[in-house]
């Protein structure tokens, strides 16, 4: 399984040692951050930033590529609303679809689950 951070479970978990150390127990470390949800989950402010950018230390973060951001598109479309449904949640879902056995640790998952729903791969949604 390879765990995937969105924005939400990004800025969740940052400062959490127990919640981080039960997914190292669980074999989902460490987490997958494609790279468009550091947009969402920074203010830019090393100050107020300092938690989430000691977690990224430890996950992986993954450049998106044009093949990826095409497939969120899909995905995005796919759900009928794709005006109230985040982009980076779309590449969220498909980092994930991308990925065997994923599982998106998510603080938004009726978006999340109304994406993966049109995915070509069973994705598990956990919410923060």
């Amino acid at each position: 399984m390879s765990l995937i951070f969105d924005a939400g479970a990004l800025s969740a978990m940052a400062g959490h040692r127990a919640r981080l150390q039960e997914l190292q127990r669980r074999e989902l470390w460490p987490p997958r951050v494609p790279s468009v949800v550091l947009t969402e989950a920074l203010t830019g402010d090393h100050r107020r930033d300092f938690q989430v950018n000691r977690l990224l230390r430890a996950c992986r973060v993954d450049p998106v590529d044009e093949v990826q951001a095409r497939y969120a598109a899909r995905l995005r479309t796919a759900t009928g609303r794709a005006g109230t449904i985040s982009a980076v949640d779309a590449v969220v879902a498909a980092a994930a679809d991308l990925t065997p056995g994923g599982v998106v640790l998510t603080s938004d998952p009726d978006d999340l689950r109304a994406l993966v729903a049109h995915a070509t791969h069973p994705i598990k949604i956990i919410s923060v």
